[in-house]
């Protein structure tokens, strides 16, 4: 009754009013005619292009973060589970030569296990092994060249010219006695002796037929390079106080393979004669832990 002789509201022409498709925007002017599908494609094209440049910028900005997670992750790996090391010398032939690279595991000693007979374990200089080695000097280096090899060396991708560390084959652990040499010229421990067709050494070498008697005190280990002509291994320090023995607390780890070069890869697996050692008498041998190799050459 209210509305009687008002005009009635009509819809516009061309239907404004009603719903417009999902994923349009309305627009103040309608396309002209025939050009709606070059605009289509080309509004499609612009927004493919931003995609394309969003993606990259985003590929950028991540690439600093994958980059910071993975030395995040080699420098763990460096410093709880494994580290590869450069052999420097040859005292350790031919099990180990020189310039292999070997990988040593640090991870077993964070549960207890100790250096056994056989095991190949990398160690810190316990005092004065490696007091006349010459060390290699990365001094000629650019600047920039300099900080990056340090930082490399850091996380554990490459080896340090300064690490004091030495790699040899444990012969005997606490309690054991470790005499050379029998009527056959091989080392004994506890009475019985070695069986070493890994030790690389003329026959007829002097120098491998050094005379000694250890008592390894407990918590050390008594070490000899396969090498025994080229290996001042603890042989050579029998006069400094500890019979060259040394300490457990400085094993960094233990050698588990030869990964480099290919040609060269092996397991190091304790040999089998150590395992016909009888234990030394009121005492027990211990487990396995662990760490090797500076560049210094010679004999290390």
């Amino acid at each position: 009754m209210g509305s009687r002789g008002r005009s009635r509201p009509t819809a516009p022409a061309g239907g404004d009013d009603q719903p417009l498709p999902t994923g349009t925007r309305p627009t103040s002017t309608p396309p002209a005619p025939g050009r709606r599908g070059h605009s289509g494609r080309a509004e499609r094209r612009r927004l493919a292009r931003k995609v394309k440049r969003r993606r990259r910028r985003s590929a950028v900005r991540e690439i600093p973060l994958l980059i910071t997670v993975a030395l995040l992750i080699a420098l763990v790996l460096k410093t709880f589970l494994v580290q590869a090391f450069v052999i420097p010398s040859g005292s350790m032939q031919q099990t180990i030569t020189i310039g292999d690279r070997v990988l040593v595991d640090k991870l077993t000693p964070w549960f207890g296990s100790k250096p056994e007979r056989g095991d190949v374990v990398v160690f810190k200089d316990p005092g004065g092994w490696l007091k006349d080695e010459k060390k290699t000097s990365s001094g000629q280096d650019p600047v920039v060249v300099k900080q990056v090899k340090e930082g490399l060396t850091f996380i554990g991708l490459l080896p340090s010219d300064n690490e004091q560390d030495l790699i040899k084959r444990v012969i005997g652990v606490g309690g054991d006695t470790v005499k050379c040499c029998d009527k056959d010229g091989r080392v004994t421990v506890n009475g019985r002796p070695l069986d070493e067709p890994y030790v690389f050494t003329p026959p007829d070498d002097p120098t491998a037929l050094i005379q000694f008697e250890v008592k390894v005190p407990q918590g050390r280990i008594f070490v000899m390079g396969d090498h025994r002509s080229n290996s001042a291994d603890s042989r050579y320090h029998l006069d400094d106080g500890r019979h060259g023995t040394v300490p457990v607390s400085g094993v960094v780890g233990r050698a588990v393979v030869v990964a480099w070069p290919f040609s060269h890869w092996r397991r190091l697996e304790v040999p089998p004669t150590f395992g016909s050692v009888p234990a030394a008498p009121g005492g027990f041998a211990l487990g396995t832990s662990h760490r090797v190799a500076s560049r210094d050459p010679a004999r290390s």
